[in-house]
Formats: structure tokens, sequence, C-alpha cells
């Protein structure tokens, strides 16, 4: 089913004359996650019509996450029913770019006068990049970081973030002392293994090493005990994430880790508590590195209509840059890929919004959020998130042989080398 996102397309072409209308290109367009990301195009689409109203986007119904994204996708590209322009998790491209569903977006940038590869941040731009060809240009980009209901501390006399997981467990015990039941929740449950990888690249590892599941190494332990630790020492309720969002927003869980991509929509129904965003703590000490979460805009369309397709690149270029990818900033907690919005356009933002620019001070760190290779990737990504789900709710307390259990089912799934 296909959906509009607001009237607004609607009355524009309402009020076109005859003429005009009758040249009206239409395209579509899916995005995921509607509670975080409906708000923001609800602010820009009028800018978009104003500047093309002979362009409408019809907004296709939202993907439920990234790997609900792909693997609609990919269905639709079976069913030859694809949208013309798809957001896509960032480390979900290259399937797409794989299987030739997303167009390379290289014609289009060079045939623009303006168009500046620079003015995107580096890190950002390599993750859409496939053999030195632009298939995705990032559209918003999150890293995980702690937010924190001040009220609740103060009750225990805590008054500084903790910087450390060993820290984080201290206050976990001295907020149950001090009454408070729901101390913790930690974001196992988030997209794509996020934290996971959170915990490898916080000691400069990756999850994946020339084509082998680096959790086998040293670091991939360690990445599991310090879950576990988490886990078991904080007590921590075994809650849905969104449950958990709305938990904390409720004011009822003091320290929250998650994407900072959630401010916009933690704020929008925040209760009557002081919030303050913290770094993403470290293992022993300050993260080595943190992937880059986020979202990518791919042209996935399968016209042939040169109008059709010019369309779509507007819409795509227009959501990336300028006006377009300030707002993601202004409606959600994700940062712009775009330099000209974070340095221009939101010279002043991030001094009112201080929340905000925790995240924006970790981009030093931003690393790859890797996929996993090969048709099993998203297979790969849920026999993990079952074994995380097994330490939470206290099916496994042995690490080393959770460990052991998740490398020998994750190579199964891996292509074998030189295939």
């Amino acid at each position: 089913m296909k959906r509009t996102l607001t009237a607004a397309v609607i009355l524009t072409a309402a009020s076109l004359s005859p003429a005009l209308a009758e040249e009206k290109v239409t395209i579509e367009f899916a995005y995921p996650y509607s509670h975080l990301f409906d708000v923001t195009y609800e602010k820009i689409l009028p800018k978009f019509n104003a500047q093309y109203p002979h362009i409408e986007v019809v907004m296709r119904a939202t993907y439920e996450s990234y790997e609900d994204g792909t693997n609609t996708i990919l269905r639709e590209a079976v069913s030859g029913d694809l949208p013309d322009v798809t957001m896509q998790g960032l480390n979900r491209q290259a399937i797409l770019v794989e299987k030739g569903i997303a167009k390379s977006l290289e014609p289009y940038i060079a045939k623009e006068a303006d168009f500046e590869k620079d003015g995107y941040h580096a890190a950002m731009l390599e993750l859409g990049t496939f053999n030195e060809r632009v298939h995705g240009l990032p559209f918003s980009v999150s890293l995980p970081v702690g937010y924190y209901n001040m009220d609740l501390m103060s009750q225990a006399g805590i008054t500084e973030m903790p910087r450390t997981w060993d820290e984080v467990v201290a206050t976990c015990k001295s907020l149950r002392a001090a009454g408070v039941n729901n101390p913790i929740f930690w974001g196992w449950n988030i997209t794509g293994n996020w934290f996971l990888q959170a915990l490898m690249w916080s000691q400069g590892a990756p999850t994946m090493k020339e084509g082998a599941f680096n959790v086998a190494a040293d670091e991939g332990l360690t990445s599991l005990e310090t879950m576990h630790t988490i886990f078991r020492e904080c007590d921590m309720q075994n809650l849905e994430w969104k449950e958990a969002l709305a938990s904390f927003s409720a004011g009822q869980v003091a320290m929250m880790f998650w994407s900072t991509s959630a401010l916009g929509a933690v704020e929008r129904s925040q209760g009557d508590f002081t919030l303050k965003t913290g770094p993403f703590p470290g293992i022993g000490g300050t993260p080595q590195g943190l992937p880059a979460g986020g979202n990518s805009a791919m042209l996935v369309s399968t016209s042939e209509d040169p109008k059709e397709l010019e369309a779509a690149w507007l819409w795509l270029k227009f959501i990336t840059s300028g006006e377009g990818a300030a707002d993601v900033a202004r409606t959600t907690g994700y940062m712009p890929p775009n330099k000209a919005a974070n340095e221009i356009i939101l010279a002043d933002f991030y001094k009112n919004n201080p929340n905000k620019q925790t995240a924006v001070d970790q981009l030093p760190l931003l690393r790859e959020w890797q996929a996993y290779p090969g048709d099993n990737g998203l297979a790969i990504t849920q026999v993990i998130y079952d074994g995380i789900e097994s330490i939470v709710v206290g099916e496994s307390d042995d690490m080393q042989e959770l460990q052991e259990e998740l490398v020998e089912e994750v190579e199964d799934l891996l292509p074998t080398k030189g295939s």
C-alpha cells in the first residue's frame, strides 16, 4: 500500500495551472523508522515542493527497521515494484550494489556544476562508495551516546556521567541503593548488531576482518564479557527497544545507552526531568572508535524515463544537502553528513542544543558500520542477535562458550574464500 506523508503534495498539485499539472513528474520514496523520520520529511517536503513544484513525491509505507528495508527492496527487485529512491542503513548498501539494484550516482554528480563531494564528510561519503563510484549519499549519521535522567542520578548523589563501563556498573549499584528500580537500558537490540560493533571498535577492532568473523579474537570475548557484566551487575530488564525508549522518556529509566538518532523523539515525549547526553563509555578508557550509524539515499528506480530519473536525483540531492540535511539535525539527534549543513546553516544550532553536540564531538571516532558479506548477511545479524539475547534473558553465562558457538554459526554462513 502506498501513502503520502502529508497533504502538502496534493495541495501543491491542486494549485498548479493545467499546463504545469500535465507536466508533473511523480516519484516514489521509501524510508525507515516513521517515529524518527516522519517529522523530518514533514519539514523537508514543503521546501522541496516550493523549489520543484512539478515533482510529486509519493511516500511508500515506512520500513520497520533497516533489516526490513533491505529485505523489502530485495523482494521488490524480484517483483519489479521498486521505488525510485530508498533509504537504506549504512551497513546495508553493499548488497544492493552487488546485486545491481542500486544505481551509480556518478553520472548525475558529473552534471552538477556546483556539486562538491568534498561537501560531505569523507568518512560518511566513503560508506556509500564502491569501486570508487558513489552509490549512496549519506542522509543521516549517528553515533552511540549515553542518555541520563539527571533527576534520578541526583537522587543517588551522582553528578558526573560515567566514562567507562565499570563506572556504569558502579553507578547502577548506587542508583539501586537509592531506590531507583530500573537504573539502565543498554541498547543490545538496536539494528545491525550495532552495539557489539561499538564494543569491538572501542577496542580498535573491527567485527569483520579480512572476510573472517573477528569476534573470535580476544576483543570479541572482552565484548561479550562486558555485556554480561552490564546485564547481570545492573540487573537490566529485558525491554523491547521501543518500550525502552518510552520508559526512559517517561522518567522510569536513569541511564539509557542508545543511538543519538532518538534524541529528537525522546525530547518531544520527555517527562518532567532534566535530560543530559554524554559520550559513549569505553572499556577501561575512552573508546578508540565507534561505528557510524544512520542511513543513505540510494537510486533504485527501474524507470527509463529521463524526466523521472532526473526528478529522483533532484529529491535525493535535496534531502542530503543544504536545508534538507539541516532538517535532519533539527528534528532528530542525527548529524547531517554535509559540512555546509553542519558548519554554515547550523552554525549556532549545536551551541543552543548541547545534548545534540555530544555525538558531533565524537565524530573523530567514526568508523565503518560493517556489513556481513554474502547472501547470508541478514541471517548472520539474526544469529548474533539471538546470541546476545541469550545473555540478556539469563540463558548464557559462559562467555567463552558463547563466543565459540557464535563463531562457529557465523563462519558457516559466511561465503567461503574464493567463492
